[in-house]
């Protein structure tokens, strides 16, 4: 199935395990969603459990907080990562600190779905990738998937949460296939996955750019002899940094590949954790690089219209194969 269908999958799967789950947003019903991940989900659940909202963000969010506290497990939609930002008061002061600021007593088990990254010339309000954002608050979780089979154990881990999860989408993977299994499963949350095992480098990414890293790892293998291995983290936060300084200290390179902004980005974060890893024996991440640690991200510009400099803004397959071909051969 596609990602999109994945996403609808867990979602309608979840609706009909736990009568406590909820959707809300704006065109979540009738519509099906502004990329159809809610898809028939009205018809057959009805408007009481699927319900269109208002235009706002900051009602939508703080709408599924407090229906979290008071026992319900709601699933909200937020059309655009871009307007994230109107609904961070609700998200971040309501929603993240209500389960410290209660001394444990408050669960807030809310997903709070939305969609982000580059790909279909929209411009800037509607193209950003803010991950970094949400990362940066105490007691949010953050899950970005990169397939459809991550995308349905990961949404439906996060549904079954009792702590708020921002699920975020890649607006330009709607449309990817891929192998899901029947049946009910989940992905725990924190968990990274070895996309590809290698020696020579590790490239560490997460939602498209994993694809694309991917690629990357093809190439590298068919045109230039070098052994990459890819890790994609699905889970940015929680973090499963063990899993990416292992491989770092096998393959001595680390490069970091994310769509969003670079400056205090995701990809500063990863380098920055696996410097400071304390293995076992007392050593460190920074005892095992062979290089400097190369972080390709998104540059420090609002995301252009023009398809052209749209992509040009990001990282490319072909770049990620150059910078792990240059930090090998030096």
């Amino acid at each position: 199935m596609t990602i999109g269908q994945a996403v609808t999958a867990a979602q309608g799967e979840e609706l009909k395990r736990d009568n406590n789950v909820i959707i809300m947003g704006e065109d979540v019903g009738l519509y099906g969603g502004a990329y159809q991940a809610t898809r028939g989900l009205s018809a057959e659940f009805g408007t009481d459990r699927v319900i269109d909202t208002a235009i706002s963000e900051a009602a939508i969010s703080g709408a599924a907080v407090g229906a979290a506290l008071r026992g319900m497990r709601p699933v909200a939609e937020i059309m655009y990562v871009d307007f994230l930002t109107i609904a961070m008061d609700q998200l971040v002061h309501v929603g993240a600190y209500n389960r410290y600021m209660f001394g444990g007593k408050a669960k807030v088990p809310m997903v709070l779905r939305t969609e982000g990254g580059v790909g279909r010339c929209i411009a800037a309000h509607h193209s950003e990738s803010l991950e970094a954002w949400v990362m940066h608050t105490p007691g949010l979780y953050v899950v970005m998937p990169s397939t459809p089979y991550d995308a349905k154990g990961l949404l439906k881990a996060a549904i079954r949460s009792d702590n708020p999860v921002v699920f975020i989408e890649h607006k330009a993977t709607y449309g990817q296939f891929g192998p899901v299994p029947e049946g009910d499963y989940i992905i725990p949350l924190g968990v990274a996955d070895i996309k590809k095992p290698g020696s020579d480098a590790t490239i560490v990414s997460y939602s498209r750019m994993a694809m694309w890293s991917l690629e990357a790892a093809r190439l590298l293998a068919e045109k230039h002899g070098i052994d990459a291995e890819v890790i994609d983290v699905r889970t940015l936060k929680p973090l499963d940094i063990k899993t990416i300084a292992d491989s770092v200290r096998k393959t001595g390179r680390l490069v970091t590949v994310s769509e969003g902004f670079c400056t205090c980005g995701v990809g500063r974060e990863i380098s920055g954790q696996y410097m400071e890893y304390e293995f076992d024996d007392g050593s460190h991440g920074f005892d095992y690089l062979d290089a400097a640690p190369v972080n390709l991200a998104a540059a420090d510009v609002p995301p252009p219209m023009s398809e052209p400099l749209e992509m040009a803004s990001i990282p490319s397959i072909e770049t990620i194969a150059q910078a792990v071909t240059k930090l090998i051969n030096g």
